[in-house]
């Protein structure tokens, strides 16, 4: 899948060169909370504004489910992506990765810049994980043009460490002096991946950061890597709000280009 996307209504200023912008990653888990208890995606939204991030790395959001529409009366009318972006990314992209009899997610990105054309890599292996890497190119003043590849790993070990390989094609047929910045759920407790990943890419906390689960986070599952670029500053959103809107909690960096 890929695509093309019209002029935004609103734009980021196209004259002012940008060298430095705010990169926020979640897990969204379908809208639900912990444990699918409570749908909670309005609240979610009002979390993920108060941020103010330039560009926002989406895992686990619906693009539609039928059921889950007609159980809940907050249910948005349009995809999940979109009810997030509102008025404040007026650009995103959608790489649908499952699909099943009422409805489909995948990875988003929301972005205040314009993506110029983005593809959806499958990197399913043969089982009932359904996995893509949601490449966007931006148009960001001041760059050529800046990558932004969404990524959601497998559970098992061997179907990640494939994944890795494929994400590191995809990172070698980039140009090596453009900024790429690549984030996501990488389900890599064992830091397997980021063992690879570290020869290619810089990690913004330094080292993978505990985001799992959100109340208590123990795991290192979530990440923000760079290339010809550098995190000045790196936090993980464990505490109240953020506690009780997802399974994982965010991760935000402030990046210079």
């Amino acid at each position: 899948m890929n695509g093309t996307l019209p002029a935004p209504r609103c734009i980021i200023d196209k004259v002012s060169a940008v060298h430095r912008l705010t990169v926020l990653t979640l897990n969204v888990h379908k809208g639900f909370t912990l444990f699918n208890r409570r749908f909670i995606l309005p609240e979610l939204r009002e979390a993920v504004r108060s941020t103010g991030a330039d560009l926002v790395f989406l895992q686990e959001v619906h693009g539609s489910h039928q059921q889950h529409a007609e159980r809940h009366p907050t249910w948005p009318q349009t995809p999940q992506y979109e009810f997030l972006a509102d008025s404040m990314w007026p650009q995103f992209a959608y790489g649908r990765n499952a699909v099943y009899p009422h409805g489909d997610h995948g990875n988003a990105l929301l972005s205040k810049f314009s993506i110029r054309a983005y593809d959806n890599l499958d990197v399913s292996i043969h089982g009932n994980e359904e996995r893509g890497l949601l490449h966007c190119q931006l148009e960001v003043p001041g760059h050529e043009q800046v990558h932004a590849i969404c990524v959601h790993l497998g559970l098992r070990e061997d179907h990640r460490q494939r994944q890795v390989d494929l994400l590191l094609a995809l990172l070698d047929s980039l140009p090596a002096d453009e900024p790429v910045i690549v984030a996501g759920d990488f389900n890599d407790w064992r830091l397997k991946a980021d063992a690879r990943l570290s020869g290619h890419l810089r990690e913004a906390f330094g080292k993978p950061a505990r985001s799992f689960p959100a109340r208590l986070p123990l795991l290192r599952l979530d990440r923000i890597y760079l290339r010809n670029a550098q995190a000045c500053e790196a936090q993980v959103l464990a505490r109240y709000p953020w506690s009780h809107l997802s399974d994982h909690a965010p991760l935000v960096a402030q990046v210079t280009l």
